[in-house]
């Protein structure tokens, strides 16, 4: 889950779109492989159907809002309005 929120915060470090927009990406597949990793243990009776659901509900919202910032990027990448300057 760390990787997520990391990712994210190594690509907008970054003076290029393009390498924010993989780097979203990237963390797009970080939050895939955390949910499978919370439905795996739910699966196995390590986490209990209300814990599942409350995280299930909260790796929903944020992977959402992580799609529409990356088509936002998208949009600023089609459009060439992304300001490079620190």
């Amino acid at each position: 889950a760390h990787s997520i929120s990391r990712n994210i915060a190594e690509g907008h470090s970054r003076k290029s779109l393009k390498e924010y927009l993989y780097f979203c990406n990237v963390a797009l597949g970080s939050s895939a492989e955390y949910h499978s990793c919370i439905y795996s243990f739910h699966i196995a009776g390590q986490i209990t159907d209300e814990a599942f659901e409350a995280i299930d509900e909260l790796h929903f919202k944020m992977e959402n809002e992580l799609i529409q910032l990356i088509k936002s990027l998208q949009v600023k990448l089609k459009e060439g309005t992304w300001d490079d300057q620190f």
